[in-house]
């Protein structure tokens, strides 16, 4: 990826991140106004991918991090769903690449295969730039939102990233859920 071009792709990222994220990893947990019930689309069964979907060629190194992710969803003991939002997520966030600091091509502290930052309390620069503990991290966001297996990606990613584009996580879910057939058993 060219430089402007990645700059441009970690502004957004960036600027995604920060339009929520400042109160933690679980922020979009807080509770609901008193009266008025939180307001959750459940369905019954794993909704079809939404929208037009995005694919990417994976080099040798994503597809390592996205190996990387269904392990530590096996694990942590949650099925295929939770390793598909995951995946999902990372490509989102930084297409698989576990980045480090940017220096200033990023003007957070956002970190890792899901852009986490330290300065949110999802852990130290060190533990969020190894895959397993970025992905157990997210993991642990995603089990407490409620009804998550049955919601649409996109909206159960967004519980967990308070991301300022909530619907882009969306896009990715046909490739992450090729991938996890392709590797979830291998």
């Amino acid at each position: 990826m060219n430089t402007i071009m990645r700059k441009s792709v970690l502004s957004v990222a960036g600027l995604a991140f920060a339009g929520g994220v400042f109160a933690g990893p679980i922020a979009a947990h807080a509770n609901p106004v008193e009266g008025k019930p939180a307001a959750v689309a459940v369905q019954a069964a794993a909704p079809k991918p939404q929208g037009d979907q995005s694919h990417i060629t994976l080099n040798d190194e994503q597809t390592a991090n996205a190996k990387a992710i269904i392990a530590a969803t096996k694990k942590a003991g949650l099925p295929e769903r939770a390793a598909i939002i995951s995946i999902a997520t990372s490509l989102q966030e930084s297409k698989l690449e576990n980045l480090g600091h940017l220096g200033d091509m990023n003007d957070h502290d956002s970190l890792g295969l899901f852009q986490q930052r330290p300065s949110s309390g999802w852990g130290t620069p060190e533990q969020i730039t190894d895959p397993a503990y970025s992905t157990t991290a997210f993991l642990k966001g995603l089990r407490q939102v409620d009804g998550w297996q049955d919601m649409p990606l996109t909206q159960a990613a967004q519980t967990v990233q308070v991301s300022a584009y909530p619907d882009a996580y969306a896009q990715w879910e046909q490739q992450a859920t090729d991938l996890v057939g392709q590797h979830w058993n291998s």
